[in-house]
């Protein structure tokens, strides 16, 4: 299995860069090859080398105003990893917000997919909370930060409250949310295994084990969690049928869900500190932590 993925994985990288609009996008071969920003710690939640968290942290005492930052990749851990978010981390920090920049065991990983990756990311999540006094992290109002099949997990991590007893992903406790702000996301897991976009239709089934009513944001509606899903008219990788439809869904069942359509701007400007596209999520993130 991991073989195949390993396979699968490598079809999805050719089509990120095959499926590249106009060149004066960021592509994700040049979004590679940037120079890396250095967390300030990184900090362990369980036994496997992915399960860890890069921490950045602001000079000075705190307590600060703290992200939780969920790179994206298809689910895949042979297309992306946590340090894909390095540079927006390091822009948070710089504006003197804390950044929690967790990785997770991909559906392309011994243990990954259902249970395992959702499994990950919500004891990376709540493990921010057991960390935050020793790290002077303000856990009053936090905000989650997902790119792409991040923007996916984030939401999820929203509604995790809404999970039956009986589901192996239900936890007691967990650690709350204040808004979510997806990038390029993939917000609703069910309906793309019905629409074309970069990561293929199978990717979904696979992570999902077919338990969409656990996996599936929509089925877990309402949230009661404010919402904001900033998206590249220019993407080639995200349909921008799955926010509206997304958006929808959720309006309906009550949620607040707004969608910030920014021109000419593809998939990866959302995760690079200079773009405009970051502008409007950045906005997003400080007026959610209450910094305007």
């Amino acid at each position: 299995m991991n073989r195949l993925y390993r396979v699968f994985a490598s079809f999805v990288i050719i089509s990120l860069a095959a499926a590249a609009p106009p060149a004066s996008l960021i592509q994700f071969s040049a979004l590679k090859k940037r120079a890396h920003p250095e967390p300030t710690t990184t900090v362990r939640y369980g036994d496997n080398p992915l399960q860890v968290v890069d921490v950045w942290l602001p000079k000075g005492r705190g307590p600060f105003p703290t992200v939780l930052m969920i790179h994206g990749g298809c689910w895949q851990t042979d297309v992306a990893d946590r340090h894909l978010m390095d540079w927006v981390s390091n822009d948070l920090r710089r504006r003197r917000i804390a950044v929690w920049n967790i990785d997770y065991r991909g559906v392309d990983r011994a243990g990954g997919g259902y249970p395992g990756t959702f499994m990950d990311v919500a004891a990376a999540a709540d493990a921010l909370s057991l960390h935050a006094r020793e790290l002077h992290l303000d856990t009053r109002r936090i905000v989650a930060v997902g790119h792409s099949a991040g923007g996916h997990l984030a939401l999820w991590l929203a509604g995790r409250p809404r999970l039956l007893r009986s589901s192996p992903l239900y936890r007691d406790h967990p650690i709350p949310l204040a808004a979510v702000v997806s990038l390029g996301g993939l917000p609703d897991l069910e309906r793309e295994t019905q629409v074309e976009n970069g990561c293929g239709k199978t990717v979904s089934v696979t992570l999902s084990g077919g338990h969409f009513a656990e996996t599936s944001v929509p089925r877990l509606a309402p949230l009661h969690v404010r919402q904001y899903l900033v998206n590249g008219l220019m993407d080639p990788i995200i349909p921008t049928e799955l926010a509206s439809d997304y958006q929808r869904r959720m309006q309906s069942a009550g949620d607040k869900v707004t969608i910030d359509w920014v021109p000419d701007s593809g998939h990866f400007e959302l995760i690079v500190p200079e773009s405009r596209a970051w502008a409007v999520a950045l906005r997003h993130i400080e007026q959610a932590l209450h910094r305007h």
